[in-house]
């Protein structure tokens, strides 16, 4: 399963925030702010994080994209 964060990055424009200032704001390490900015899979825990303090659902922070299959 592929995920996208833009909306996540989109909000965080829209609300001024620096992507550390907020990673230190929620408690997350540099190294999970790198797996969402790749796009990577990350814990519930660091999604509940961030929907507490940005006040939004999970849906309003990221996409699940179809699976991309490879064609043999």
């Amino acid at each position: 399963m592929d995920v996208c964060y833009n909306k996540l990055f989109k909000l965080l424009i829209d609300k001024e925030l620096k992507k550390t200032e907020f990673a230190k704001a929620i408690g997350i390490s540099a190294n999970t702010l790198a797996k969402l900015s790749r796009n990577e899979m990350v814990s519930m825990d660091v999604l509940v994080k961030i929907c507490r303090y940005m006040e939004c659902t999970v849906d309003e922070v990221m996409d699940i994209l179809p699976e991309t299959r490879n064609r043999n």
